[in-house]
C-alpha cells in the first residue's frame, strides 16, 4: 500500500511504496515540487529504504511539473549522504526528456557524482531493467 505525501493544499504530491517483488523503493512524484515539498518527501522516502534495508531507488519524475532546481543542493549536501549511509547504493531517475524537470534531475546527477550509482532514464521499463539487472549481477557475485 502506497504512502501519500500531500502539499498544503492537501493535494498527493508523492506516492511511496516498498515493492518486495523488485526489492526496491517506488517514488512517484506528482505536480510542482517546492522546496519544502522535495525536502519532507526526499525525507519520507528514507523510512521504507531503512525499513527493508532496501538498496535500490526508483525515483518517477515523469508526472513532475516545471523545475526543481531550488532543492537540487539540499538533496546533493543532505539527503544523498543520509541516503547512502543508510544503505541506498542505486538510484534510478526517471524523467520526461524534454521537461524542465530534467534538468533538475540532471544537476542532481552530476552533484551526486560517484558517491552514488545513479543512473538517468526516459523510460521507467528501461529504469526497472537497470535495476533488476544491477540486483541479478549483485546476486551472482555474492554466490561466487
Amino acid at each position: 500500500m502506497p504512502t501519500e505525501i500531500v502539499n498544503g493544499f492537501g493535494k498527493v504530491y508523492l506516492t511511496i511504496e516498498y515493492d518486495a517483488v523488485n526489492r526496491w523503493v517506488y517514488n512517484n512524484w506528482i505536480g510542482y515540487q517546492t522546496y519544502i515539498d522535495v525536502m519532507a518527501g526526499a525525507d519520507a522516502c528514507l523510512h521504507p529504504l531503512r525499513a527493508h534495508a532496501c538498496a535500490y531507488l526508483l525515483n518517477d519524475n515523469r508526472q513532475v511539473i516545471g523545475p526543481w532546481d531550488h532543492a537540487v543542493e539540499w538533496i546533493v549536501t543532505n539527503w544523498a549522504p543520509r541516503a547512502i549511509a543508510q544503505g541506498l547504493t542505486h538510484f534510478a531517475q526517471v524523467v520526461s526528456p524534454e521537461s524542465m524537470a530534467a534538468l533538475s534531475a540532471e544537476a542532481m546527477h552530476i552533484g551526486i557524482g560517484e558517491r552514488l550509482q545513479m543512473r538517468m532514464f526516459g523510460d521507467i521499463q528501461e529504469a526497472r531493467a537497470w535495476l533488476r539487472q544491477v540486483q541479478e549481477q549483485e546476486a551472482r557475485m555474492k554466490q561466487a
